[in-house]
């Protein structure tokens, strides 16, 4: 057990004294108004009942002024010593401290410095903090003390409270959105028997009770399409997912993903779904369709957004005609031959798919600034794309990009069973040429495309990389509320 700071001494035998005159973890206490709407109250309005942390304290002689905070806002506390009795003003002034949790009972009034506050005329001691909040209430300055105690972040960091309870609404509203549009929410499995859905190095694990090797969710798209399989025109997923990859400021191996699926739709129907919900969604969450993000202003209230080719970009920067090339070694030496990279540089990357990736990311995605949907993919990136009519060795897809970030990821699904197994196929080459985020081919998949599929287009996007966007925050970390820490030693 770790040492006691002094601090925290002194409030342990606090607590102790409080013990002989109350219960310090009562079971409840009835609230008539959060902060938030006991600040909107009249002047005069009485017996209004409030609870919150308290965050500051001036302790004066017969009067004491206190603020207390809950998610969603703070008020002022007013305390006389012949209002709420002189016993219970000692006891306030002896033991209760900042940090602590406290419930009162009052009227509202507005002081001459034009706040409102609780002129309190009873109060009830709710929790005692045993450790102090951070100096000054400035919050956790250490990153990474503020990722592992998110819970004191919050309590002190107004910016961190905006975001989380950003991230609230932002559920309430992709659910609200969807369902007002037709989309059935559905849950799939995490615990998986075939990488599949995704290009990502998976977790694995052992189903005990079965006796078999498992992989945790990269993506939910198989069992999705399953759900249209067999009925289900409109569905959707709000799915944690996991990738065993490195971590970045974008990336952790742990993150939720939103996926949608339509019937009948193709991916010109998803980018006119999406572009609406995106503009819906930034509205509610920031009450504008601009947004700041990197000291870059983004307009996502354009009715169209700019569209770039991906195949056509691509042979621009490469110089060649690079969908021909179904060897990885020759592509690498032809990329070399240009003077883009070295022979060290693409030295990590195995497969067809991982290359021109790299690429792509590297010459194209970075660039993009605006808001801009990106589209006419090659076949090799994405085996569970519908082949583009016109050109085998194209794919339906389209993504919008924005500072360099990729916000979503759409396409006309492949429905056609045989092509789906010979696409299953190549990703069994890629794996054996050294690919590591190649999907399995999975056999029970391919029985649900046999039993027959409509068309059908997809889209999911990364709920954390988002919320980044919208509310422009450094790191992913910043948005998600405990990612995951290595151990203290």
């Amino acid at each position: 057990m770790r040492e006691l700071t002094e601090q925290e001494q002194i409030r342990r035998e606090k607590l102790e004294n409080i013990k002989k005159y109350t219960n310090p973890y009562p079971d409840k206490y009835e609230r008539t108004h959060t902060l938030k709407e006991a600040k909107q109250l009249n002047d005069g309005t009485t017996d209004v009942k409030i609870a919150g942390r308290i965050i500051f304290m001036r302790k004066m002689g017969k009067l004491s002024f206190v603020k207390i905070r809950d998610l969603e806002g703070d008020m002022q506390l007013e305390l006389k010593i012949d209002t709420v009795t002189e016993e219970k003003y000692e006891f306030f002034k002896k033991y209760i401290d900042t940090g602590d949790f406290i419930g009162a009972q009052g009227e509202i009034f507005t002081t001459q410095t034009g706040e409102k506050t609780l002129r309190v005329i009873n109060f009830e001691f709710l929790g005692k903090a045993l450790r102090p909040l951070p100096e000054k209430f400035h919050g956790l300055q250490d990153t990474e003390l503020k990722y592992r105690e998110r819970y004191v972040d919050l309590i002190t960091n107004e910016e961190s409270r905006k975001v989380f309870l950003g991230r609230s609404k932002l559920y309430a509203f992709i659910h609200k959105y969807l369902g007002e549009h037709g989309f059935l929410e559905v849950e799939t499995p995490i615990i998986q028997t075939a990488v599949s859905g995704a290009s990502a190095k998976p977790f694995f694990t052992h189903h005990n009770a079965l006796d078999i090797d498992c992989n945790l969710r990269i993506a939910p798209e198989i069992y999705l399409k399953e759900c249209i399989a067999g009925g289900f025109d409109k569905v959707y997923e709000v799915a944690k997912c996991f990738r065993n990859e490195g971590m970045d400021t974008e990336h952790l191996q742990e993150f939720t993903q939103i996926e949608w699926y339509c019937a009948y739709w193709n991916f010109e129907d998803n980018i006119k779904f999406y572009s609406n919900f995106i503009r819906e969604l930034i509205k509610e969450l920031t009450g504008n369709t601009t947004i700041e993000y990197k000291e870059n202003i983004l307009d996502f209230g354009k009715e169209n957004w700019p569209r770039l080719n991906y195949t056509e970009e691509m042979t621009k920067i490469l110089g060649f005609e690079f969908l021909d090339i179904e060897d990885p070694i020759k592509l690498k030496e032809k990329i070399i031959e240009q003077g883009l990279y070295t022979e060290t540089e693409l030295e990590n990357y195995k497969s067809i798919s991982q290359i021109i990736d790299f690429i792509y990311k590297r010459k194209i995605r970075e660039t993009i600034i605006e808001p801009t949907i990106i589209y006419n993919y090659p076949a090799s990136l994405i085996p569970l794309a519908r082949r583009n009519d016109l050109d085998q060795r194209r794919i339906d897809v389209f993504q919008v990009v924005a500072c360099g970030t990729e916000l979503c990821k759409a396409y006309s699904e492949l429905v056609n069973p045989e092509i789906q197994r010979n696409n299953f196929i190549e990703q069994l080459k890629a794996k054996e040429q050294g690919d590591d985020e190649t999907m399995d081919l999975d056999e029970n998949f391919l029985l649900a495309m046999e039993q027959g599929m409509p068309p059908i287009s997809g889209l999911g996007f990364g709920i954390d990389r988002l919320m980044m966007l919208i509310f422009n925050q450094e790191s992913v970390r910043d948005v998600v509320l405990f990612p995951i820490m290595k151990p203290e030693n």
